[in-house]
């Protein structure tokens, strides 16, 4: 294995190990939280929809995930699914 790519693994295993998405973020997640600190606590959302005032935002994957549902710009409630 080459030297560049043995940095390369290295730093996708490091990304892979500070992922914002896991328990201890998860717990700090509130109701009536504004949106822009739940973003600064977990990063830009993988995803997002919404409709009518209501907006969906998801982090992570399918497998390991923290979903936030707002109402207006507060958070309204959440869950998770996966995280260590």
């Amino acid at each position: 294995m080459s030297l560049r790519n043995l940095a390369l693994l290295s730093v996708c295993v490091l990304l892979a190990a500070c992922s914002k998405v896991n328990q201890d973020n998860y717990a700090k997640l509130k109701a009536g939280m504004p949106k822009a600190e739940v973003e600064s606590l977990l990063g830009s959302p993988t995803e997002c929809s919404g409709a009518i005032g209501i907006t969906s935002c998801n982090w992570g994957d399918e497998k390991v995930f923290i979903s936030v549902q707002y109402a207006g710009d507060k958070v309204m409630m959440f869950s998770g699914q996966g995280l260590k």
